[in-house]
């Protein structure tokens, strides 16, 4: 479909585009004087696969302070595409993304957005948060990337994973110290300050927020400490601030985990072929835990066979990750059960090919060390898991979800405790929209509910049998976001209500 041109307030912005640097301004990332935010145009970045919607996009740079607190702080540079909308009539409000991680690569996740109809009635505006790929500076660590790779081969809780990994976090933490990089500077508070700036350098009166994952919490935090201009937030997987800490991910796997059992159990054919899943999987945990798998495996797009570990903790966090699809997630464990581990290692297999440079790691352990760390011990860790899974074994549970060894990697990383103005509640009466599906076993559907509290005029949309990042993967759900774009009061939410999780697939005996 071909694309049309950008209505008012879409064209201010792009026309906040055409402006070059104000005189006697300075551009440098490396600046000494703390200038006013501003928007430089540039070229849109070059993708490792094109992009089809950044070839009509108008792009650049938001150029901030590192650090808004320090009056000699350098300026860093943001990069920024708005996108057109598609329609001839566009609203005057665009739609702003907030991308997850805290890291994640932004600019990859533009196609999924496009399919899902962000830019059809509006103008799409993406910016990749401080220390992205395509940002200067990028905080990408490719020695915690090549470790990563390194680690399917190696037991999930083992003392040489544990030593490599530190090891890898120890060398990426002193590049970019010896860089002159702020790692205090790159947290929530100054992500959210960075997208209000945003929105006064490109001259735009009002826009709607969409977040998903991190980027809910990033969303709220954004919405608490800078709510002028805000007309309307769509929140996909939400991670409320006064909620995420370590501990907390072992109840959203519990809860992701278990709705998977409990619709394999609801769906007859399922609980016929799968009778006693929860048991299975109990069993199979302990087992590999015990006695690990070691077996070659070839990554799921392809490549040479790579080594492969499978034990307890890799099989707990290959669910957590969705790493295999929902449908095959109760064949794959009973097929595991009878020595047939394939699907399992393939899963793991995965991260060997995981592409060096993508993701940002100083963000994420900048922000998951001064925010979701402080105040919780390894001990609270192990008492979250054992609640979330009675009867595993605690070398298992010793570990959050995702996140091995922590405590270990934030010592390394020494930013400053952040949590106690981080974890504030956002009590808000701008409309608010909360997706969440059944089977995330990452941000467990329930907590959206939970920050839905404190939203006087927030609408919450749980869609069964979709994972992490609902819309995307869910025609209802861009229906849904569609009208709440288009009435953010009344949102049709009709469509949920016939929505089943697809069925599960059954092998025979």
């Amino acid at each position: 479909m071909a694309k049309h041109g950008i209505h008012a307030v879409a064209v201010a912005a792009t026309a906040a585009l055409a402006f070059g640097p104000a005189p006697g301004s300075t551009a440098s990332p490396h600046s000494h004087t703390v200038a006013p935010a501003r928007f430089v145009p540039g070229p849109c970045p070059r993708t490792p696969e094109p992009i089809a919607a950044l070839s009509t996009a108008r792009c650049g740079f938001l150029e901030v302070p590192e650090n808004r607190a320090r009056r000699d702080s350098r300026t860093i540079r943001l990069a920024v595409a708005v996108i057109p909308a598609m329609s001839a009539k566009p609203a005057e409000d665009p739609v702003v993304f907030m991308s997850g991680g805290p890291g994640g690569e932004t600019f990859d996740d533009i196609p999924f957005l496009v399919d899902s109809g962000l830019n059809r009635d509006r103008a799409l505006i993406i910016m990749a948060q401080r220390g992205n790929l395509y940002d200067q500076p990028n905080l990408a660590c490719p020695e915690m990337d090549r470790f990563n790779a390194r680690y399917v081969g190696l037991s999930y809780d083992s003392p040489q994973a544990k030593r490599l990994l530190l090891d890898s976090v120890k060398k990426c933490r002193n590049r970019l110290a010896a860089d002159g990089i702020d790692l205090s500077a790159y947290n929530t508070k100054e992500n959210a300050a960075d997208f209000a700036a945003l929105r006064t350098a490109l001259g735009i009166p009002r826009w709607n927020v969409y977040g998903h994952s991190y980027g809910t919490n990033l969303a709220l935090t954004y919405l608490r400490d800078n709510p002028q201009g805000i007309r309307a937030v769509a929140l996909d997987s939400a991670t409320a601030p006064q909620i995420v800490t370590l501990p907390w991910g072992w109840s959203s796997a519990r809860e992701g985990i278990d709705n998977v059992l409990k619709a394999c159990a609801a769906e007859p054919r399922c609980k016929s072929r799968y009778p006693d899943l929860r048991r299975t999987l109990t069993e199979q945990v302990r087992k590999l835990e015990a006695h690990p798998l070691t077996l070659m495996a070839r990554p799921p797009r392809g490549g040479d066979p790579v080594k492969v570990v499978l034990d307890g903790g890799a099989l707990l966090n290959i669910l957590v990750a969705n790493a295999i699809p929902f449908p095959d997630v109760p064949a794959a464990i009973e097929e595991l059960a009878h020595g047939r581990p394939e699907r399992f290692a393939r899963a793991r297999a995965a991260d060997s090919a995981a592409v060096v440079g993508m993701t940002a790691h100083g963000l994420t352990e900048s922000v998951v060390c001064s925010e979701w760390v402080p105040g919780t011990s390894k001990s609270d860790v192990l008492k979250a898991g054992r609640r979330a899974f009675p009867g595993w074994p605690d070398s298992v549970l010793a570990q959050a979800p995702q996140l091995p060894f922590q405590h270990e990697v934030c010592r390394i990383w020494h930013v400053p405790n952040r949590a106690i103005s981080h974890r504030v509640a956002t009590t808000s009466a701008v409309p608010t929209v909360l997706f969440a599906g059944t089977f995330d076993a990452k941000v467990g559907a329930s907590w959206s509910r939970a920050a839905a509290r404190t939203l006087s005029r927030s609408t919450s949309v749980v869609v069964p049998g979709i994972g992490h990042w609902v819309v995307p993967q869910s025609a209802c759900a861009q229906k849904v976001l569609a009208s709440f774009l288009t009435r953010p009061t009344a949102p049709d939410t009709r469509c949920v209500a016939g929505l089943t999780p697809k069925p599960f697939t059954i092998i025979p005996k």
